[in-house]
């Protein structure tokens, strides 16, 4: 069974930056999609960044251009590079698979607030 461990949220200024962190267990993460999702109060769950196994990425139009979705295979780790941040970005943000398979981490906390 996956599990999914995220860090690096936190409180940041508009205009800011974050980079989050996605560790992952099990011996088959390089073979699959992983994906930031984001659910912020009053809203459902959003898919915001994809990434295939071999490095195709995807963004939802609201974050193009300021973030950047990556991964490292052989730390089993996914990244999100948040630039430029937004209040509207504030939400807890989640990894998971492609299509969300797996048990859904705890999340991190992303507050954009002046």
């Amino acid at each position: 069974q996956v599990q999914l461990v995220e860090s690096g949220g936190g409180l940041v200024q508009p205009g800011g930056s974050l980079r989050l962190s996605c560790a992952a267990s099990g011996s088959l993460f390089s073979i699959y999609g992983m994906a930031w999702y984001r659910h912020a109060p009053g809203k459902q769950r959003e898919l915001v960044a994809s990434i295939t196994n071999i490095g195709n990425t995807n963004y939802v139009d609201s974050v193009k251009g300021r973030f950047t979705i990556s991964r490292d295979n052989a730390k089993k780790t996914v990244y999100l590079q948040m630039n430029s941040l937004k209040p509207e970005d504030t939400a807890v943000y989640y990894c998971n698979s492609g299509s969300g398979q797996w048990p859904w981490g705890q999340g991190t906390q992303v507050t954009v607030s002046s």
